[in-house]
Parts: C-alpha cells; structure tokens; sequence
C-alpha cells in the first residue's frame, strides 16, 4: 500500500494524500489582484489530485512584493479576488493554501523573465527595508533598517494579512520564512547586524519570526493548520544552519506550528548549492526527528518511486513539489497509478480512468 497516498490529519483537516504542491509565485498580479491566471494556474493543480494547493509568496504589504507583479493580502480587494480562487480549489478536494510573506530586502525586482535584477526607481522601484542596511549583492539597491516601529508594523501586517487569508477561504497557512526574504534576513547573522532586541543572540535573531507566528495563530482558528517555510541553512560559513534550525522548529512548535516547510539558501546571492534529486531531504528528515515536528520535503523531487520513498521512509510527512507540478499539474494522478494506488477523479475526467 502507497505511503504517499494515505491521508495526513492536520489539526481539523484531513489531507487526500501526502503531496502538495509548493507556493510558486507567477509575477502576474496587477496591484496585488490575482486574476484568471491564478484561477487556471492553482484550479488545475487541485483537479490534478494534489492535497493541498498552496498560492505563491503573497505580500503582506505593498513594499513586501518581490516584483510589482506580486500578489498581495494587504487590502481587501485582494481578498475578494481570491475568494474564487479558494473556492474553487476547495471543490476538488484540494485544501486551498497561501503563502504570507515579505521580501524585505530582495523586493523591488524584476519578474524573472525581464532580468530579474533590482528595480530602478524610474521604471517603478520603491525604498526596501531589512533588518541591516545590507545590499542583497553588488548592485542592489542598499534598504533601510527597520526601526522597532518598523517591525512592530510588519507584525502587524502579518495578522492582517492571515486574517484577510481567511475571509478570502483559505484553510491553511504558511509563514514564508526562507529563501533570503526579511523573516530570513533577521534569522540569518549575515544579513542581521543588529545590536538591539532583534539582532546578535539566537533568541533576538529569532524573535521577529516567533511574533509573526504568535500574531498569525491569534487571528489564525485552532481548526486551521499554520506551516512554516525555512531555509534550513544558508550554505555559507557563519550563516544560519541545521542546528538553528532544529532549534527553531522546537519553539515554533509550542507555539502552533504544525509543520515545518524545509527548504535552503536564498540569502547569499553566490552560495554553492550541491544541486541533486532529494538534496533536501535531510534537512526535513532531521528536524522530524530531532523537533518532533511534522515536515514537508521539497527540492528536485520530481518520481513517484522517489516522493513514496521520502514519506515511507520517514524522511517527511509530505512531499512539496515545485517545478515538477509545472511541468505536469497531474503529478498526483501519475504517481498514483505508477505507484498501484487509487485517486478519484472528477467525474468530468473520470471517463479517463
């Protein structure tokens, strides 16, 4: 029997199976508005048989964006365009969920397919903000230091945020905390040189992360699942690491994280990454083990032999799969019938099967 298709309990959810498909974001927003795009793009994930659907880095401000394409949670118009996006995520079985994030320091970019580089100020850049007035790289624009005011205000952001993700029909939540965006600025001592509460120590690193978590569980129901995305290290000396990360994952299981999201990198712009099927996996395997938290594997996962492997194993409680899902929207249904185990179909498609 398929370990990858037994259903996982998440607080007051019950997951079809164990893969997800992880938040990628499609730089085609208009003023933080999702559109039909991201009605075809996730609604074809959900009909293809994944657990859960999570929505791409959304900004909890407008100065949070990576690009200005972004999608955003900061006004309500955002939460209604949404709202049929969940909707119809929902319907097909898919537990409908969205990233809430801040880019901190690498916001005011490029979509990727324009270059991808900081956003000049004439062509519509804004001021960035971080926990140091540290450049991203050479040529980046330098951000601003955030003031304790400053950091009360994303805080802020963030509940409210989470709370428009629940009026928009979102049932699960995820803490974007990785890839060199600000929750991962202040974790990181390469990029957070500060000398007050927020900086220097473990504990003051940390701190910022751990009240977004507390402000997101106070308008976040008990019923409701809260994930957390990490960069599990940096790949770089002196850098966050596996050992900060365990520890992390222990206290923001305390405080209602109920499954660490374990990916790497994304702080230092020309760390050497040893790029391999599953080079992930350990990490998520290691905080399972050592934080007795839940985890979610992601990261060049691409088999259906290979994700069975992951879950069976123990490594993960779940796989999330990324370019894979855009590559095929029907991974689930594939990897289904490889692996002998049965997936109902919509009964539109289910003459297909």
């Amino acid at each position: 029997m398929s370990q990858l298709f037994q259903p996982l309990a998440q607080r007051g959810l019950t997951l079809r199976n164990r893969i997800a498909v992880a938040p990628m974001c499609q730089y085609s927003a208009r003023d933080g508005v999702p559109d039909h795009w991201h009605l075809v793009h996730l609604g074809s994930r959900a009909v293809g048989g994944a657990a859960a659907v999570v929505a791409e880095a959304t900004a909890v401000s407008a100065i949070g964006r990576i690009s200005p394409q972004d999608t955003g949670l900061w006004n309500d118009a955002q939460a209604a365009a949404w709202q049929p996006i969940a909707a119809f995520i929902a319907a097909q079985g898919a537990i409908p969920g969205v990233q809430l994030a801040h880019a901190g320091r690498k916001a005011s970019t490029q979509r990727p397919w324009e270059g991808g580089g900081p956003l000049p100020a004439g062509q519509g850049g804004w001021t960035t903000v971080a926990p140091s007035a540290l450049p991203f790289d050479d040529g980046w624009h330098v951000p601003q230091a955030l003031d304790e005011a400053g950091i009360r205000a994303v805080v802020a952001e963030f509940r409210a945020a989470a709370r428009r993700a629940l009026a928009a029909g979102f049932q699960l939540a995820e803490i974007h905390g990785a890839h060199g965006y600000l929750l991962h600025q202040f974790l990181s001592p390469l990029s957070n040189r500060r000398s007050d509460a927020y900086g220097g120590s473990f504990e003051n690193r940390t701190r910022l992360l751990r009240e977004v978590v507390d402000a997101v569980r106070e308008v976040w129901p008990e019923r409701l699942p809260l994930w957390l995305r990490i960069s599990a290290t940096d790949w770089a000396e002196g850098g966050w690491s596996e050992d900060d990360s365990v520890r992390l994952a222990q206290q923001v299981k305390a405080q209602g994280v109920d499954l660490v999201d374990a990916s790497s990198g994304g702080l230092v712009a020309h760390a050497k990454i040893p790029l391999a099927p599953g080079y992930q996996v350990p990490f998520a395997a290691r905080i399972r083990r050592e934080a007795g938290i839940a985890t979610g594997a992601v990261g060049l996962i691409t088999e259906a032999a290979q994700a069975e492997a992951i879950v069976a194993g123990g490594a993960a409680d779940l796989v999330s799969i990324a370019r894979e899902s855009l590559r095929d929207p029907y991974f689930p249904r594939r990897a289904a019938q490889e692996l002998g185990a049965k997936i109902a179909a919509p009964a539109q498609y289910a003459r297909a099967w």
